[in-house]
C-alpha cells in the first residue's frame, strides 16, 4: 500500500509539473515598443479601455480628420507582438478615411497581465476595442472592421461570428486550426503525442475554456457573411499557405478573397506594396449601407 501511495503521489506531482509548464507555455513574451506612433496622421492618441476580468488594455487611436461620421477599424497584433508592430498600416488606413485603433492584447505591450492568454482572450480584447470605438463621437458604429495578424487574425474571425456590426475582416497569416498549430509545436519540442502530447492538448483546451474545434478559423469563416480578405505569405514556414487556401475554400462563395503575397509569416514589410489593395477592400466593404441592407452573422 505504501508503494502504491508513493506512486500515486509521484504521478500527481508529475501532472502538476506538466500543468505548470503548459500554463507557462501559454504566456507570451512582452516586446518593447518599436518607437513612437507618429506619421502623416500626426501623433497617435494613447488610450486605455476596459476588457474582461476587470483588466485594462492599452491602445493607440487615430481619428479621421473631418467632422463627419466615419468607419473605423480595430487592428490586433499576433502572439508575442504589440500594437507598435502594426503601425505600418496607420497612415494608409487614415488616408483612406478610417479611424484606427491599434490594441495591445492582454499580456502584450502595455496592457494588463493575466495568468495566460489565448485566441478566445484575443477575441475578447477585440470586442472591447469595438465597444470602445462605438462610443467615439465621430465613429459610425454601424461601419466597423477588424484587422488581425496570426492569432489576432483567428481572433478577428471568431469575433466576426459573434458581432454583426463587424462589416469586414482582414485576416493576415491566419492558421486553419489550433489543433494543427499545437501538433507542430509539440513536434518542435519533440514531445511524443501518444505519450504526453494528447494530455497537453486536452489540458490547454481545459485552461482556455474552449474546444479547439469551436474556435478554429476553419469553423469561424463558415459563419461569417461579411466580406473577408485573407492575406498570406507564399514563403510562410510557420503557417503554410495551404491553411489560407483551405480557409478560402471553407468560406462563403463570393464573401471571401485570398491575397497571396511574397513573404514569410511576419508580413510587416512585405505588405507595404499591397496596402492599397487592403484599403480598397475596406473602403468597399465599409461604404454606407443602402436602404434595406444589413450585415448578418449565422450561428
Amino acid at each position: 500500500m505504501l508503494a502504491l501511495g508513493v506512486a500515486v503521489l509521484a504521478v500527481w506531482a508529475l501532472l502538476l509539473g506538466v500543468n505548470a509548464l503548459i500554463l507557462y507555455g501559454l504566456r507570451a513574451p512582452r516586446l518593447a515598443y518599436a518607437g513612437p506612433l507618429r506619421g502623416d496622421f500626426g501623433v497617435a492618441q494613447e488610450v486605455c479601455l476596459p476588457t474582461r476580468n476587470n483588466k485594462m488594455l492599452t491602445g493607440w487611436f487615430v481619428a479621421t480628420s473631418g467632422a463627419a461620421m466615419s468607419p473605423a477599424v480595430v487592428v490586433m497584433h499576433g502572439w508575442g507582438a504589440n500594437a507598435s508592430l502594426m503601425q505600418g498600416c496607420l497612415a494608409p488606413l487614415h488616408a483612406a478615411g478610417l479611424g484606427v485603433l491599434l490594441l495591445d492584447a492582454r499580456c502584450h505591450g502595455r496592457s494588463d497581465a493575466e495568468p495566460f492568454t489565448s485566441l478566445p482572450r484575443f477575441a475578447e480584447d477585440i470586442e472591447a476595442g469595438l465597444a470602445w470605438l462605438a462610443t467615439q463621437p465621430l465613429v459610425d458604429a454601424r461601419r466597423l472592421a477588424v484587422i488581425g495578424h496570426s492569432v489576432g487574425a483567428g481572433a478577428a474571425l471568431l469575433t466576426a461570428t459573434r458581432h454583426g456590426e463587424v462589416r469586414a475582416v482582414v485576416s493576415i497569416s491566419a492558421f486553419a486550426h489550433p489543433h494543427e498549430v499545437m501538433l507542430r509545436y509539440l513536434t518542435s519540442y519533440r514531445i511524443p503525442y501518444p505519450l504526453l502530447g494528447w494530455y497537453v492538448l486536452r489540458h490547454v483546451q481545459r485552461v482556455i475554456g474552449a474546444r479547439f474545434d469551436a474556435i478554429a478559423p476553419l469553423r469561424s469563416i463558415t459563419h461569417i457573411s461579411s466580406p473577408v480578405l485573407l492575406v498570406h505569405g507564399r514563403e510562410d514556414e510557420m503557417v503554410p499557405l495551404d491553411d489560407a487556401r483551405r480557409l478560402l475554400a471553407a468560406g462563403r462563395p463570393g464573401s471571401v478573397q485570398l491575397l497571396e503575397v511574397a513573404g514569410q509569416h511576419d508580413l510587416s514589410t512585405a505588405l507595404d506594396q499591397h496596402l492599397p489593395e487592403i484599403t480598397d477592400f475596406l473602403q468597399q466593404a465599409l461604404r454606407p449601407a443602402t436602404a434595406g441592407h444589413e450585415s448578418s452573422v449565422s450561428v
